[in-house]
């Protein structure tokens, strides 16, 4: 398994909206709306890197209101 913290800005009054519907997404393990520079922290899994990719670039970025996703994945040194 891969897990990854995606970063998402979203436009103005969007971060709510954007952190309900993104929890929906199947390998969503958990989506929270911050403040800061992010607006919404997304902590996700999928069985490998391409995988991974495929849920932010299809799944995620798709989500109405998203400005802008930075995907953080994680590693265990």
């Amino acid at each position: 398994m891969v897990q990854a913290y995606i970063l998402i800005q979203t436009e103005v009054g969007k971060a709510s909206t954007v952190a309900d519907v993104i929890s929906g997404i199947p390998g969503v393990l958990q989506a929270e709306d911050v403040t800061g520079p992010y607006d919404v922290i997304v902590r996700a899994e999928a069985e490998t890197v391409n995988d991974l990719g495929r849920l932010v670039v299809a799944k995620v970025q798709g989500v109405a209101g998203i400005t802008r996703t930075l995907t953080c994945p994680i590693v265990h040194l």
